[in-house]
């Protein structure tokens, strides 16, 4: 097969790091090779050279064997370079064929041609095998049907190369499933497909070949199959990682949360959550399943203050905080991991040290009445940064800076430093590598034993029969189950998940 891509001796630096230290890497037509690595290992970086968002300090690029100065994206699209980001790059009020046609839209006279623009996108949604509508709006679709939105502009600009950036990391095991099949479809057209990503199932699922890259340096290059997820594992993180979440028995004590029919809507002011009851108690983790959408978003915001609910009651200790502010909700002994990042975890503009304390910088030592303590902030920042292993040159720099998985376990830091009574944990270990997701789910577990009330929520099965010991399932807005850890697999919640039913001998029932 011949090399459609080849990138020789890329060096990349920022102020206080290495990005990518001299690195080769090559793609063959009609493959999908995947880029491995930790957080901040260089694979973003990587490929925003190799798509003109970024220019190395030395290297060459070589397009179809002929050296190409990639200056900026349009160069890349020129070249037929596409790339999805992690953060996806969408007008939300605008309907899917107005995004996939933006900048190149189809002419009437001077007007733009929506009924062509609609036609163009149906045959290349089509095409591929993606189910779409071109008139829906962006804010109305799921994270999954944005992210084919993404593939589709890409395609539509003709792309032959397909970048995806932590293509998995939003999806749910349904979405990921349709994605191995979309990525089998443009193989089958001869594209090439480059995911970066850090789940190894995924990578053995979907990639011919895997390119593993740590500390900015490439590791190795192996053929799929002729590796498995352990030696991948190590290859990545530089030492053996345990996939496996050892923890004892739970000690389960008094009550923490109380959830007594809670309603809450959407924004689009639809009932999202529609009566449901539930109770985490000290020394347990009750993990929450479902298919993105049903409601877990709602809730959780309504737990944090984040939205008011229509009716019912939240008890914290037997205090009542239905309704309260987020930093009233936060100060009576709450700790969140927002499922969001970027929009609610972190300030981007700001440096690590102020992200840091945010929702604590008004307590003391970190406040001295109306002046903020900023030596005991920076100090209790570094320690936060060591314990918690985030990779960064120093705390002064911007939360923007950092890669999507740092930025996650700054936030996880920051929430169970807090050391807070319950501790809400919302798609933890979204788009981090085996490395940090194998330390978070320690700390959570930790956090348990101390005695903590931990509820969990993650669209990643694996993880919610890893860490759990009791298990709920969200479906259209209800809770339609409880299972015991050791009463649930993998198809009894796939089942409650899609809206069917166990009866009490546990045999399966399906929701006409």
């Amino acid at each position: 097969m011949e090399k459609v891509i080849e990138m020789v001796g890329i060096t990349k630096v920022f102020p206080g790091t290495i990005a990518n230290d001299n690195v080769n890497f090559e793609l063959l037509q009609g493959e999908t090779h995947v880029l491995l690595g930790e957080n901040g290992a260089g694979k973003t970086t990587l490929m925003n050279i190799l798509y003109g968002l970024y220019q190395p300090e030395k290297g060459e690029i070589r397009v179809n064997g002929k050296e190409a100065k990639i200056t900026n994206p349009n160069d890349a699209i020129k070249l037929g370079i596409g790339m999805v980001h992690q953060h996806f790059m969408l007008v939300s009020n605008f309907t899917i064929a107005e995004n996939i046609v933006l900048g190149i839209e189809p002419k009437k006279g001077l007007k733009i041609d929506i009924a062509k623009a609609c036609k163009d996108v149906k045959e290349i949604a089509d095409k591929y095998g993606f189910n779409i509508n071109p008139k829906d709006v962006i804010e109305d679709i799921s994270v999954g049907q944005q992210q084919k939105v993404e593939i589709l502009k890409a395609l539509y600009r003709g792309a032959d190369v397909l970048i995806l950036d932590e293509p998995t990391a939003v999806l749910t095991p349904q979405e990921i499933e349709e994605l191995g099949v979309i990525i089998n479809n443009l193989k089958a057209e001869g594209k090439s497909v480059i995911l970066i990503t850090h789940k190894l199932k995924e990578v053995m699922k979907m990639s011919d070949r895997v390119t593993i890259i740590r500390r900015g340096k490439v590791t190795g290059t192996v053929n799929t199959k002729e590796t498995n997820i352990d030696q991948l594992a190590e290859l990545m993180v530089g030492r053996k990682v345990t996939l496996v979440v050892n923890k004892k028995e739970a000690k389960v004590g008094k009550e923490i949360l109380n959830i007594e029919n809670i309603e809450a809507k959407d924004h689009r002011g639809i009932m999202a959550v529609k009566g449901v009851s539930l109770a985490v108690r000290a020394g347990e983790i009750v993990g929450i399943a479902g298919v993105d959408g049903n409601g877990q978003t709602e809730l959780v915001e309504v737990l944090t203050g984040l939205r008011k609910p229509e009716s019912g009651k939240i008890t914290l200790n037997e205090i009542d905080i239905s309704g309260k502010s987020p930093r009233k909700i936060a100060d009576s002994g709450v700790g969140h991991i927002p499922e969001d990042r970027q929009k609610r975890g972190l300030i981007l503009q700001y440096s690590l040290f102020e992200n840091a304390v945010l929702g604590t910088y008004h307590k003391k030592p970190f406040s001295k009445g109306i002046v903020m303590n900023y030596n005991e902030i920076r100090t209790y920042c570094k320690n936060i940064i060591e314990e918690f292993d985030v990779r960064t040159p120093n705390e002064e720099v911007t939360a923007a800076s950092l890669s999507g998985g740092n930025q996650q376990k700054l936030i996880a830091a920051r929430e169970i430093a807090k050391d807070p009574e319950l501790l809400i944990a919302s798609q933890p270990t979204r788009g981090i590598d085996v490395g940090a997701i194998e330390y978070i789910h320690k700390r959570l577990v930790q956090e348990r034993d101390k005695g903590k009330a931990v509820l969990l929520i993650s669209l990643e099965l694996d993880e919610i029969l890893a860490l759990s010991d009791r298990i709920a399932v969200m479906y259209d807005g209800n809770i339609v189950d409880i299972l015991d850890r050791k009463d649930a697999d993998e198809k009894k919640l796939g089942i409650l998940m899609a809206g069917g039913t166990l009866d009490k001998e546990k045999e399966v029932k399906t929701v006409e």
